[in-house]
């Protein structure tokens, strides 16, 4: 299965990896938040550092709508492979080149 990845900059979008890591942090959405989306990943440019809440906000500016919203709601979230936890978005740094996994809740066991 190819993934396919959004850009979304100042002006474009593209579908393709980006080259330019250290100036954006990819979104990445598994099961339910990929259906949600429509899409496998978004890249988002930045100027630097970042917060969680931001990358959540640019998240559900992308994709509007209840679905997403919802979803995203209730997702576990990795940054960088590390659990954000009940950690405040607010306060949660993400770095340029950064991977931000959301991942909904899975049923069984």
């Amino acid at each position: 299965m190819t993934e396919e990845y959004v850009r979304i900059g100042l002006v474009s979008t593209s579908t393709g990896r980006t080259g330019a890591a250290e100036t954006t942090v990819t979104a990445r959405y598994w099961a339910g938040a990929r259906s949600a989306a429509g899409v496998d990943a978004d890249v988002f440019d930045v100027d630097g550092p970042t917060t969680l809440a931001e990358v959540v906000r640019r998240v559900l500016a992308a994709h509007p709508g209840a679905d997403v919203a919802r979803t995203i709601g209730v997702c576990s979230v990795l940054v960088d492979d590390r659990p954000a936890g009940t950690d405040d978005p607010a306060q949660v740094v993400v770095a340029p080149g950064a991977s931000v996994e959301f991942l909904p809740p899975f049923a069984g066991g």
